[in-house]
């Protein structure tokens, strides 16, 4: 008899996530206690009562009660984490459920891509570590898994922003829909995906993803004749920013690039991002809403990233991420010598105002995406028979789409030339 699924939700929860908890919620109650102090003494400001030595903070005893608070919470905080430090290998040894449910991971990747540097930047064991990965594990070039049918042809599907790399086998009604195995069955290609912490600056993780697929090549079971990329949204951000790495370091694996396709992303950023932005000024422009920007700034450098689709560290580096600023990115055209296709969406019936700069997909403008700029040194040169556009389709039904399957074979289908 088939024993039926627990729907028990704590059975997703890892021994390491109680660590990772535990610090999260050491931290809001630190920052919301910081916010409270902020705001009164925005209003004890307005009624001449001094502050403390920082800006925000409150001097006197009130000071020293938000000082305790804090330093209290901390206090927990380092001894709850010791304790789960302590009591992590007896929970592993007893947790009997599996460790990657897909509701698991999706859930760690969302918080990844809202707050992933901060993990880092604190140890946070959520913090998702970059990985590729062959049917569902992660490879380990020490303890490489046996591969017989691995292929000289590789597919390396690089996911978006707040997503993993389960997402790319996505649901239209009842059709599973699946990029990767309609390519691997026709064209041949063996199918490798990324897993990483979206939350990082694009520049910080196309640097890590550029020396592991070096790595790649020196530890895959027989040689790479061809590598072609499927990015999605920050995905192809990503695969820009490798290439240009990989090229100013003299590796190897992009002589074995042959095509990049570009699905949905955000070449010239996404207006979303934006209007974040604008809400950090927004609520800068008083005392008594100023101390509630720390919650709009929140948000992580990858998400900052796409405001103008940051793709270097001299994009970023020396910045205010927070602060409103022209679009002054250093402009990297596509790659000589690689086919590259863009794949975009707009929620609109037809090509128009609405479709390319208003609505888009939803996310990401149609211009965006098709590389398109008012400045004409911005622009990115996709040759027309390398575009393609879907209407009435959001950013997320790039995924489960069968006509953009059908686009992608028709593209990558064997026996085409490449540049």
């Amino acid at each position: 008899m088939t024993r039926p699924a627990s729907k028990n939700p704590l059975r997703h929860l890892r021994a390491a996530d109680l660590r990772g908890v535990a610090q999260l919620a050491t931290q809001a109650t630190v920052g919301v206690a910081r916010i409270a102090e902020g705001v009164h003494q925005s209003v004890w400001s307005t009624l001449g009562v001094p502050g403390g030595k920082a800006t925000g903070q409150t001097g006197g005893i009130t000071g020293l009660v938000y000082q305790a608070v804090q330093g209290a919470a901390q206090l927990a905080g380092k001894g709850l984490d010791r304790l789960f430090a302590g009591l992590q290998p007896l929970l592993e040894r007893i947790d009997a459920e599996p460790a990657d449910t897909p509701e698991r991971e999706a859930v760690l990747a969302a918080l990844n891509g809202v707050m992933g540097d901060r993990l880092l930047a604190s140890q946070n064991p959520l913090a998702t570590p970059m990985t590729l990965r062959y049917r569902g594990q992660a490879l380990d070039w020490e303890n490489m898994p046996a591969m017989p049918q691995a292929g000289a042809k590789l597919l390396l599907l690089i996911h978006g922003l707040c997503m993993n790399d389960l997402q790319w086998q996505a649901r239209r009604g009842e059709q599973v829909v699946d990029h990767a195995a309609a390519l691997a069955s026709a064209p041949g290609y063996t199918a490798l995906y990324l897993r990483y912490n979206s939350g990082l600056h694009v520049s910080q993780n196309g640097r890590e993803l550029s020396l592991k697929i070096e790595q790649l090549l020196d530890h895959w079971p027989r040689p790479v004749e061809e590598l072609t990329v499927l990015g999605h949204s920050m995905g192809g951000l990503l695969t820009r920013s490798a290439l240009n790495h990989a090229r100013q370091s003299a590796l190897r694996w992009p002589d074995h690039l042959k095509s990049i396709v570009f699905l949905g992303t955000p070449h010239h950023g996404a207006p979303l991002e934006r209007a974040g932005n604008w809400i950090d000024v927004i609520l800068g422009s008083t005392p008594y809403s100023r101390p509630f920007a720390r919650l709009a700034q929140l948000r992580s450098a990858g998400i900052t990233d796409l405001r103008y689709g940051h793709l270097l560290d001299v994009d970023w580096q020396g910045h205010d991420r927070f602060r409103r600023q022209p679009d002054a990115r250093q402009h990297l055209p596509l790659p000589e010598g690689v086919a590259c296709y863009a794949i975009g969406a707009t929620l609109a019936g037809k090509r128009g105002l609405l479709a390319e700069r208003l609505t888009g997909d939803g996310l990401v403008p149609l211009r965006s995406a098709m590389g398109e700029h008012d400045d004409p040194n911005r622009a990115l040169a996709f040759a027309k028979d390398r575009q393609a556009i879907f209407y009435r389709t959001n950013h997320m039904e790039l995924l489960s789409r069968p006509e953009v399957t059908r686009q992608l074979l028709q593209w990558l289908a064997p026996g085409r030339a490449h540049p």
